[in-house]
């Protein structure tokens, strides 16, 4: 019996390992292979080893990318997760207003990256962009203000893009996680006399533990692998202003054509990504699986 259950457990997870094997692992080990490559992808390749990661260890471009990566990374987080969690608990009400507000407020998630970049260049364009005709009209500013084209501006502007395109998504975590808090302890903590804050901060906040670790997780590791929305506003640039590895990357690999220097970056951000949801588990305590629903 127990060799029986055995063989039906493996045969149960051997799906999730095959696709894990051919669409995680196998990529991830040719990456480590190509890394130590001196090859444009169309020519012989040429064997260096370590060369290419002395390469990217001492250039100022991959540290620059590195740490504007950190930034989007830090800005992100510190702009999305508030919002989306006060978003979240606000549509878990029960009232008709927030489920109507709530279909508006998700159409981002119904649009593509190339589609959003596409759009709000056209709003943030310094000579006809909607933004800066509404910042005329209310005596702000000049009026062509060159938002994408401003090397102190740009990662900024780019970061809120990105916070208005995921915001919706996380607050549909916390909207969830939400509504699976018992209505007794509201009860409850109205009966001990509590206001709508003092509800917040001692009951909503805490049974939102794991949803907001989860979140950040998924903000933090997500904020790696920012491209295709960077590429299509500001191409890295204004200069190298929103260069960040993954763009370093795209640009290392193909348009310089050296495939070596652009699998050492995508291993970076492999490897980052790992330690950084392995940290973010460990010392919030998930990896423990303990109940949400904390004191019943």
């Amino acid at each position: 019996m127990g060799t029986k259950m055995n063989w039906q457990r493996w045969l149960m997870i051997a799906p999730a390992v095959v696709f894990f094997a051919v669409f995680a692992l196998f990529p991830m080990l040719m990456a480590v292979y190509y890394s130590g490559l001196q090859w444009n992808g169309i020519s012989s390749a040429k064997w260096v080893g370590l060369a290419n990661w002395g390469s990217v260890f001492r250039s100022g471009d991959a540290l620059h990318a590195l740490r504007l990566t950190a930034e989007v990374m830090v800005l992100s987080w510190v702009v999305q997760t508030p919002i989306s969690l006060l978003v979240g608990v606000f549509l878990a009400g029960r009232q008709r207003h927030r489920a109507v507000f709530g279909v508006f407020y998700f159409v981002p998630l119904l649009f593509s990256s190339v589609a959003i970049g596409v759009t709000w260049s056209y709003i943030l364009n310094p000579n006809f962009g909607l933004l800066d005709a509404l910042l005329k009209s209310l005596h702000i500013g000049n009026g062509n203000q060159n938002w994408l084209g401003n090397t102190h501006l740009a990662l900024l502007v780019v970061t809120l893009i990105i916070a208005w395109q995921f915001i919706p998504f996380h607050s549909l975590l916390y909207q969830g996680g939400a509504k699976q808090i018992p209505d007794s302890l509201y009860e409850a903590a109205t009966i001990d006399g509590a206001n709508v804050w003092n509800t917040f901060f001692s009951i909503t906040l805490p049974q939102l533990k794991y949803t907001l670790i989860t979140s950040s997780v998924l903000v933090l590791t997500g904020s790696l692998t920012y491209f295709d929305l960077i590429y299509v506003l500001t191409d890295g640039g204004p200069g190298d202003a929103t260069t960040v590895l993954a763009m370093d990357m795209y640009k290392q690999a193909f348009v310089n054509q050296n495939i070596g220097l652009g699998s050492v970056l995508a291993v970076i951000l492999a490897v980052a990504g790992v330690i950084l949801s392995i940290l973010t588990l460990r010392f919030t305590g998930f990896s423990r699986m303990e109940s949400q629903l904390e004191g019943m």
